[in-house]
């Protein structure tokens, strides 16, 4: 894989004044919080962020959870019935204490694991000894066409009142508990530090939740066509320091 490219400077410099104006500054991933330590080393964050897609709030000062939603019980078992009915389907699994179990890994779960810098344990079946809850979150792994068949399942077993399920790439489907996106967790953050306004930057589907709950929206340029119609103001490409022109 290539380097992944520096921040912009442009995008430190104006963190910085940012905080120094009084605002609080955090980053809402879908990454888990293992995964995310490394990118978030150097950054001038002083709000918890969000991680897991929004299935946590995480303080990083404090070193603890501030709010979590952990897959509802029964997880396992419906992780199964996918598997029952899409053998084959590569996914992961994540732990709540960090551990990540892979079902059927393909080339794309090792790129990840090169991407997030975090390794898997593979497994040959789902179960409760194969992955013991509670469980944070669970990862699809497949081209569109699957993850949207997969969806379309999971919607007629009536999971839609279980589970948020959003598409974080185009070979990436998340699984969170119901309630767990950026978006509820973005209120629920703007509510803690007592913010009276909620400005939110994102470019890919699964930002869509935080940027409708936003006071103010912001996407790149360069972000997926859905994000730059949603009504978000369109910055400079993410290259060029869009979350400078957001603070700009």
């Amino acid at each position: 894989m290539e380097a992944l490219p520096p921040l912009p400077a442009r995008n430190l410099e104006a963190v910085d004044r940012w905080i120094d104006g009084g605002g609080r500054f955090a980053i809402a991933t879908g990454r888990s919080l293992a995964a995310f330590r490394k990118p978030a080393a150097g950054l001038h964050i002083n709000a918890p962020v969000i991680v897991d897609n929004g299935g946590g709030l995480y303080d990083l000062a404090e070193e603890r959870y501030v709010l979590r939603r952990l897959l509802p019980e029964g997880a396992a078992e419906d992780l199964a019935a996918v598997e029952a009915a899409f053998p084959g389907t590569s996914m992961e699994v994540y732990l709540a204490d960090g551990r990540i179990r892979a079902l059927h890994p393909t080339q794309q779960n090792v790129r990840h694991a090169k991407l997030t810098g975090l390794g898997f344990q593979e497994i040959a079946a789902l179960n409760e000894e194969t992955v013991p809850g509670p469980l944070a979150k669970a990862l699809f792994i497949a081209e569109m066409p699957r993850l949207m068949r997969l969806r379309d399942f999971m919607e007629r077993q009536g999971w839609g009142e279980r589970y948020e399920m959003i598409y974080s790439s185009d070979h990436l489907m998340e699984l969170t508990a119901k309630g767990a996106d950026k978006g509820a967790m973005a209120r629920e953050l703007k509510a803690l530090t007592g913010c009276g306004t909620l400005l939110c930057i994102g470019d890919h589907a699964n930002d869509l939740p935080m940027l409708q709950a936003a006071d103010r929206a912001f996407t790149p340029a360069n972000a997926i066509p859905e994000v730059r119609s949603s009504g978000a103001a369109v910055v400079g490409h993410c290259l060029d320091g869009a979350v400078a022109d957001a603070v700009e």
